[in-house]
């Protein structure tokens, strides 16, 4: 459509949407001539006033590798999380398995796992007076490193780096480099891992709790929904804190580390949920994440992508073809051609990458993770 006519282009004819408090004749609101725009610079004077005296602050431009203009409306960490919205590697997680290979309709995909992330840490965010765009751009990248097929994809792909693979440093060194993040959505993603050093900020502190708040959730509601377990084998611990239902999960989780960031200064969770996610956790790695359906799992990523991997190391002239990841001068078998490998591979949606060990090493779709083709 074409809009309607009207002082300005419209889209919809009957639209009596204004922002100076006129009626649709134009009457009874201010003129609009002293309607101001609130500029960036203007947002983050208002933005320092509101916010925590630990929190992080928007200046400019933004502290980053290569130096830019500040946008006009945008904060720094506003256009971070716009860029990895609209980033192909953010995009590539609807392909990329979060617990089960190709999942159901309602189960969760690795985007849908960072949205809800981002879900649980802006709420901590607002609450705790941080930046929560700095927040939300930390939790939206936080797993844009993950290669295919899950957890696994770092096992198989650890040996062929010389400092082993890991999906945090990898998604903010490697996956989002192009888009010239701030130092401080860097750090977040790259340490957003409990087993990674802490992040240097506590937006990054609280991706970190809400990461695990929300995997621990949805990947037991998956597996309800799948029938691995059943509603009563929840630990009695998690049920008397937490509750049986995601919601109140979430609810009892997200208050914990809300108040105890305000009650200490220091991001954290109070001790009983803490107790509870602890237990919630342990029980989703003996009866979801173990169990021996989701090993064999594993076992086949693994075997898939390390033949992929030296597959197109060996060829590097294929990856210069499709993807522009190597040099088409690039010597087989080099290091160069590894790592160039490794990043491809990473990159794939689990799909593409079963579909290419069938098409170019002739794998046996029969031997393909379980799950495939469903």
């Amino acid at each position: 459509m074409s809009g309607y006519s009207g002082p300005v282009r419209l889209a919809h004819a009957d639209s009596a949407a204004r922002i100076d408090g006129a009626d649709a004749a134009g009457t009874g609101g201010a003129d609009a001539a002293t309607s101001h725009p609130l500029e960036r610079e203007a947002r983050e004077e208002r933005e320092d006033g509101f916010l925590a005296p630990g929190a992080t602050r928007a200046v400019g431009g933004g502290e980053r590798a290569n130096a830019e203009e500040a946008d006009p409306w945008r904060t720094c960490f506003e256009r971070d999380r716009d860029r990895i919205l609209h980033a192909t590697s953010f995009r590539r997680l609807a392909g990329k398995t979060q617990v089960f290979v190709f999942p159901q309709d309602h189960q969760r995909t690795r985007l849908t796992h960072a949205l809800e992330v981002a879900q649980v840490a802006t709420a901590i965010a607002r609450a705790c007076r941080l930046n929560v765009a700095l927040t939300e751009a930390i939790a939206l990248g936080h797993d844009c490193g993950h290669g295919p097929g899950g957890h696994a994809s770092e096992d198989a792909l650890d040996p062929f780096l010389p400092g082993g693979f890991d999906h945090a440093p990898w998604g903010a060194h490697v996956s989002l480099a192009p888009l010239n993040l701030c130092t401080q959505t860097i750090d977040g993603i790259a340490n957003h891992s409990w087993s990674r050093p802490a992040p240097s900020s506590p937006e990054g502190e609280v991706v970190s709790w809400a990461d695990r708040v929300a995997y621990v959730c949805h990947d037991w509601e998956d597996a309800v929904l799948t029938g691995i377990v059943s509603p009563h084998q929840l630990p009695p611990l998690v049920r008397d804190v937490c509750g049986e239902r995601r919601s109140a999960q979430l609810g009892a989780f997200i208050h914990g580390v809300v108040a105890a960031t305000l009650r200490t200064g220091q991001v954290g969770m109070e001790e009983d949920p803490a107790e509870a996610l602890s237990a919630f956790r342990a029980c989703n790695y003996e009866r979801i994440y173990l169990r021996q359906a989701s090993v064999r799992q594993g076992e086949a990523v693994i075997l898939v992508l390390r033949a992929l991997v030296e597959h197109f190391a060996d060829r590097p002239h294929l990856m210069a073809e499709t993807s522009g990841r190597a040099s088409p001068d690039v010597l087989a078998g080099s290091q160069e051609a590894l790592v160039a490998a490794v990043t491809y591979v990473a990159g794939m949606t689990d799909r593409f990458a079963f579909r290419q060990a069938v098409a170019r090493l002739g794998w046996d779709p029969d031997k393909l993770p379980a799950g495939v083709g469903s």
